[in-house]
């Protein structure tokens, strides 16, 4: 039997495009992991498929991986949905997908789902942090 990893996942966007921010968090039993990244000039759903594909791109077998996320665009793409942009980033996503059993559990965002709420913040922070230095940087 494979080994059930959750994965909750959030990407967020300071103005779309701009600068961004995406969170996933791996659960492994009592094992977490907590991976935060973005791009200066991106937009929400490129944040929110990175999200998924930096979670993914961690585990080093297959797993049963439960994707947690606040976003239809990512359920839909998951789902095995056409995408009309972010080709790569979707061509990605299926790659990965395919190495694993994944389930997908759509959650409304903003609605005290504690851990959604966590990678929500978290990405969040990210993308804010990177507008604020772009700011400074254009002084």
């Amino acid at each position: 039997m494979s080994k059930k990893v959750h994965l909750y996942v959030d990407g967020s966007c300071r103005g779309n495009p701009g600068p961004g921010g995406f969170a996933a968090v791996l659960q492994y039993g009592r094992h977490e992991r907590e991976i935060v990244g973005g791009e200066d000039r991106t937009t929400n759903n490129r944040m929110e498929l990175t999200a998924v594909i930096s979670g993914l791109k961690t585990l080093m077998r297959r797993c049963q991986v439960v994707v947690v996320t606040d976003s239809q665009y990512v359920a839909t793409m998951l789902n095995g949905g056409r995408a009309r942009a972010n080709l790569d980033l979707v061509q990605e996503l299926h790659q990965l997908v395919s190495q694993h059993e994944v389930v997908i559990e759509k959650v409304n965002g903003h609605s005290g789902h504690g851990m959604n709420d966590r990678v929500d913040r978290l990405a969040h922070a990210e993308a804010t942090r990177r507008l604020n230095q772009l700011e400074v940087d254009h002084v």
